[in-house]
């Protein structure tokens, strides 16, 4: 029962330390797919439909 345990216990680690890599290669992924603020513009409202409605 003991080595049931065990195994039990060394599958659990290994479950969890693969979760975790899987966890950091997502986390990398989103990192490099990142675009920086300051390379964004900024979105400006399209208002001349307005000044056609007069």
């Amino acid at each position: 029962m003991r080595n049931d345990k065990s195994q039990q216990s060394r599958g659990d680690r290994e479950q969890e330390a693969e979760r975790k890599a899987a966890r950091q290669r997502l986390l990398a992924l989103a990192e490099a797919e990142r675009v920086p603020v300051e390379e964004t513009t900024r979105a400006v409202p399209d208002r001349r439909w307005r000044r056609d409605q007069r």
